[in-house]
């Protein structure tokens, strides 16, 4: 038997579903997004080892907050030249992008809750004055 994930190794739908923890609809809808190319064999979709990557890759950029387009956009310029120096300055920029944005709602986040810290000490404070 070959090493667990050995460039021929392939995979079901079904086996990548339970190895992800997600819906075999989910790995269906990354493929309707041209993000995974399975082979077929009849009806029965034949995932191989680029396929695990990429739904893996998909899964870590979607934790990290990036859309769909974003890594497929990745996805393509690593297709067009897989030592390609854009295609880490493009990873580059969506970074910062995420960093920042993330930034800017716990900066918001941190307004909010002073905001509700406020409107709590002054329900409070009338609470006491009518006892």
């Amino acid at each position: 038997m070959s090493d667990k994930h050995s460039p021929q190794t392939t995979y079901s739908i079904s086996e990548l579903s339970k190895e992800f923890d997600i819906t075999t609809r989910s790995i269906r809808f990354y493929e309707d997004q041209g993000l995974l190319k399975p082979k077929r064999r009849g009806q029965t979709r034949i995932y191989g080892l680029k396929d695990r990557v990429r739904l893996k890759l998909i899964l870590r950029g979607k934790r990290l907050g990036f859309s769909l387009a974003e890594t497929r956009r990745l996805f393509e310029l690593y297709d067009a030249d897989k030592n390609s120096s854009s295609q880490l300055h493009t990873m580059l920029e969506l970074v910062e992008d995420k960093k920042s944005a993330l930034q800017q709602q716990m900066d918001d986040i941190k307004v909010v809750l002073m905001e509700l810290n406020s409107a709590e000490q002054q329900c409070r404070a009338a609470l006491e004055q009518q006892q």
